[in-house]
């Protein structure tokens, strides 16, 4: 079984490798980033995020509350800083936040809270559009059984039309959706990962509805639901 990859967001160097160590050293895969914009566009890859209040950037919250707003929104998040005043730990909570551990903090404790996030996060259900099952969860897509090779970023293209099969997306809204506030790019950007949504699975897994968007579309020949264009 794979381990669950956490993502460490922390500014400070040396905290960051200390929580890093701890974290490879109980069997996880660890990812790391030092500010917001790094901790946004690795987010989709991850199990779970440990993010600091505090970031070079813009604040943990606001980290927090864009991912609360994107297609990582059931990602278990434990907030990890200095602020111990209780309205401090509340307004964290409030805004998303699974659990919270105040500087400083045992190593024990730290993998302790990961592992109850990590048996408690609510697995996301099957999609099943046609002869295509997404699993959100398990970050795979199936057609006819057989895996399909995506790359993270196109499976969460495809998860998130998969959650509304049917319904259009403009170019912009998939950009703010999936690639997230913090990414620089074009709506060209979509249209790339559509292409190579589209080779992957050969045949047209999106389907472009001209003047509007992409929705979730025909599969190898097979018609998925609400396929005419009215």
């Amino acid at each position: 079984m794979a381990a669950h990859t956490v993502l460490v967001v922390e500014d400070d160097d040396a905290v960051r490798e200390v929580v890093a160590f701890h974290l490879g050293r109980a069997g996880f895969a660890v990812r790391e980033a030092s500010d917001a914009a790094q901790a946004l566009a690795a987010a989709p890859d991850a199990s779970l995020v440990v993010l600091d209040w505090m970031l070079p950037d813009e604040s943990g919250l606001t980290v927090l509350k864009r991912l609360r707003d994107s297609p990582a929104r059931e990602l278990p998040v434990l907030m990890l800083t200095a602020r111990a005043r209780e309205a401090e730990r509340i307004e964290g909570l409030e805004s998303g936040a699974d659990d919270y551990l105040t500087k400083p903090f045992s190593a024990a404790e730290l993998v302790a809270r990961v592992r109850a996030l990590l048996r408690r996060a609510v697995p996301r259900k099957q999609v099943s559009v046609g002869r295509l099952t997404v699993d959100a969860d398990a970050g795979e897509a199936t057609w006819r059984g057989e895996p399909c090779r995506l790359t993270p970023r196109e499976f969460s293209l495809l998860a998130f039309l998969a959650a509304n099969p049917g319904r259009v997306y403009s170019r912009f809204e998939l950009l703010d959706k999936v690639w997230g506030e913090g990414f620089v790019g074009t709506e060209r950007t979509v249209d790339q990962h559509v292409a190579q949504l589209r080779a992957a699975v050969t045949g047209d897994v999106v389907a472009t509805v001209r003047g509007r968007g992409y929705r979730l579309g025909e599969c190898r020949g097979e018609q998925l639901p609400d396929q005419a264009e009215r």
